[in-house]
């Protein structure tokens, strides 16, 4: 299993979240956060926004759907055809075990 967190441009989570349902992996969970990439933030006129909204999207998935759920999130998270500076990035992380709160059920990957 691993977690997946994709830092997105809020006008493309919705974008992203209803690929992901359209391809079979409904559970999301979704955090409005702020922050700045390389570019450091945005600069307009003589004032600099180092702190710009972004979408925090983390969904855990199987290792077989890892490269497939990825390619998912980057084609409906991308501007235009190249894509563009700020519009995000995956971190993947391997997830050994879970909890289901509600009937105590541990899973051990």
């Amino acid at each position: 299993m691993y977690l997946l967190r994709a830092i997105v441009r809020p006008e493309k989570s919705p974008i992203v979240m209803n690929a992901l349902l359209n391809a079979g992996f409904p559970a999301v969970t979704k955090l409005a956060v702020f922050g700045r990439g390389k570019q450091r933030g945005l600069k307009v006129g003589n004032v600099t926004y180092d702190e710009l909204p972004k979408d925090l999207l983390m969904i855990v998935i199987p290792e077989k759907d890892k490269d497939f759920v990825i390619e998912i999130i980057m084609e409906s998270a991308r501007s235009g055809d190249k894509g563009q500076f700020g519009d995000g990035k995956i971190f993947v992380t391997p997830v050994t075990e879970t909890y289901t709160i509600s009937s105590g059920k541990k899973e051990i990957f």
